[in-house]
């Protein structure tokens, strides 16, 4: 079955301490989904039209289990606490196998 990925990049922070709050509820909201993180703040290079931002790369097992977790009710409140303090290109890719 081909996993899940959610991969987020975002353009500006505009609010350090939403993103802080978020972090906190995303990284439990993640967990309890069944996601792993794969990359997190690391070096980026960015091309073409990419911001060398930061970039999250998270892995499910599976499609469904990473869009289950984007819906969940603990990832609507890390939602929530983020607010308007980003503005990120979010999205939940399948996997090739």
């Amino acid at each position: 079955m081909p996993k899940g990925y959610w991969v987020s990049v975002y353009r500006t922070i505009s609010d350090p301490e939403k993103l802080a709050a978020y972090n906190e509820l995303a990284a439990l909201a993640v967990k309890a989904g069944g996601g792993r993180v794969l990359a997190r703040d690391s070096r980026v290079v960015a091309y073409e039209a990419g911001i060398a931002e930061r970039t999250i790369l998270i892995e499910f097992d599976s499609f469904e289990q990473a869009v289950a977790a984007r819906e969940s009710a603990a990832y609507q409140e890390a939602l929530a606490a983020l607010s308007d303090g980003v503005e990120r290109d979010f999205r939940i890719i399948e996997g090739l196998d």
